[in-house]
């Protein structure tokens, strides 16, 4: 029974990761393949094809809308990157600023964008350790900002903002300022803590970097 277990084990090791992919996959390449319909009907790859092939129904092409949304963002960026795609975009942002609701939204999400994707910022590109929800405990965060004005200037610290997601959806959580003496920066990885979060504590990096020093106590020879 032992043996029997450790082979299903096994292969429950090797398939669930491997559907779960398969299906995320699936899942997304669907979605961005609903992305066809805002072609006009007659200029639709389906469409196309099976007027080409003379088929009754149209023709389905697994994945042609991630390729239709990859070409529209690139050409997007062509036509934006000169001075008069950014004189339109300008005047794009300028009247949405002046709509109340829709201000609020596109400025958090273009802000928002602007830091995950700038290859200049710091945010989101360092993995702390802070002691949160309380002293003696410790969560994995994120930093997000460093420079904030008038809370550094009210508190009279030295402060970092840090996101601390929540598991296993990192995609929501908590924002906490903290002095920058009450923050530990770990040589994990962004991509290694959301593994590790994701898999509530089970999935636990390899510290390979071991670029700390003057630890607090010795660490065990098979994880130095």
């Amino acid at each position: 029974m032992k043996r029997f277990r450790r082979y299903l084990v096994a292969g429950l090791l090797v398939w669930i990761p491997l559907g779960a992919t398969l299906f995320l996959i699936r899942l997304a390449v669907r979605q961005m393949d609903k992305s066809i319909s805002l072609l006009p009907q007659r200029y639709q790859p389906g469409i196309l094809l099976q007027n080409w092939f003379g088929t009754e129904n149209p023709v389905e092409i697994p994945g042609f809308g991630v390729i239709l949304i990859f070409v529209v963002i690139l050409l997007t960026g062509v036509l934006v990157a000169n001075f008069v795609g950014r004189a339109f975009v300008g005047g794009w942002e300028s009247l949405l600023d002046r709509i109340p609701v829709v201000r609020a939204i596109y400025s958090a999400a273009k802000n928002f964008t602007e830091i995950v994707f700038s290859d200049s910022s710091t945010s989101f590109k360092q993995v702390l350790l802070v002691e949160y929800p309380r002293k003696g405990l410790y969560s994995l965060a994120f930093q997000t900002a460093s420079q904030l004005g008038e809370i550094e200037g009210r508190t009279g610290e030295d402060v970092v903002c840090c996101f601390v997601p929540t598991t296993p959806n990192p995609t929501s959580g908590f924002i906490i300022i903290a002095p920058r003496s009450d923050v530990t920066v770990l040589d994990m990885e962004v991509d290694e803590a959301l593994k590790m979060i994701i898999s509530l504590g089970v999935v636990v990096p390899t510290w390979r970097k071991g670029k700390t020093q003057d630890l607090p106590f010795d660490l065990p020879n098979d994880t130095a």
